[in-house]
């Protein structure tokens, strides 16, 4: 199972980059991978070739009117099921003896 997390943007539309965020988050949303939205970028998870192609596809959305496109990736795979986009705080909340902000 892949964990992904990513942020991309475009670069050259001005300081607010909203509406290109948003066309991307509509790419996430519809896709049906499990997904965390944070303030910074979004979490993915499912096999690879799913999160993947929801990159991909969040590539494809802006290219059209995005002359420069931007992005920070990062990957951890682990064998076995999914569920780690919880399970890995939980992990952590059960060693501390109480919950986070999340």
């Amino acid at each position: 199972m892949v964990l992904l997390e990513f942020a991309m943007a475009p670069g050259g539309k001005g300081e607010s980059v909203s509406e290109y965020v948003a066309r991307i988050l509509d790419v996430i949303d519809r896709s049906g991978v499990r997904y965390q939205l944070t303030p910074m970028g979004t979490i993915l998870e499912g096999d690879w070739s799913e999160v993947m192609g929801v990159v991909t596809a969040c590539f494809q959305a802006l290219q059209p009117d995005c002359a420069r496109i931007g992005m920070n990736l990062k990957i951890d795979y682990r064998a076995g099921p999914e569920s780690r986009l919880t399970s890995k705080i939980e992990a952590i909340e059960q060693r501390l003896g109480r919950k986070l902000a999340t």
